[in-house]
This record gives C-alpha cells, sequence and structure tokens, in this order.
C-alpha cells in the first residue's frame, strides 16, 4: 500500500503541519506546506514542480487500516534551499504522446 508521508512541516516558513492539520497543502511530489505560503507567495503553485497544491488528506488516529497507529507520519523536515518565490507555471513543459 502507497502511503503520503505527511510531512511535518511548510518547505517554505518551516511551520509545523502535525496530521490532523487542516491548512496544510501538498503538490502530486508530497511537497508541503501552509496554508499562508500555499495560497499566499505560492498562489497555488509548487516551486519544485510548478503542479497545483491541494489541501492534504488527514490520516486518521486509527481506522481499520491502521491510520496514525499503524501508519505513523514523518518526522523528517523538508525546507527550502532559499526563500520561496511565486512560481511561474508557464515555464513548465507539458508533454504529450499519443
Amino acid at each position: 500500500m502507497a502511503l503520503l508521508d505527511l510531512r511535518p512541516n511548510c518547505e517554505c516558513c518551516d511551520a509545523d503541519l502535525p496530521p490532523e492539520a487542516a491548512d496544510a497543502f501538498i503538490c502530486s511530489y508530497e511537497c508541503t506546506f501552509c496554508r499562508r505560503c500555499a495560497e499566499g507567495v505560492l498562489q497555488g503553485h509548487c516551486p519544485n514542480c510548478l503542479g497545483n497544491l491541494v489541501p492534504r488528506p488527514i490520516r486518521p488516529p486509527a481506522g481499520p487500516v491502521g491510520g496514525l497507529a499503524k501508519h505513523p507520519a514523518s518526522k523528517k523536515r523538508v525546507n527550502a534551499a532559499g526563500p520561496c518565490t511565486r512560481p511561474d507555471p508557464t515555464n513548465a513543459t507539458l508533454v504529450f504522446e499519443g
């Protein structure tokens, strides 16, 4: 079973984002940001992959498949190499095969 890391912090401002945080946002690569950064400087786009940011799901403490009790959140903090700046999604190159 593939699981989200549920990273503990915002990559931009290092704000704490516990697993139950309703204001955590992620991209498809699981880069993690707080609502203030996601909706503010990042304007809804990941600065790493230029993909969109969506609310991160909340993993319950327990449940039929184990929840946080069986699959705990990551403790590894990830921080941007420098200050986060507004990404430019027009720089993204889309390749369609077909």
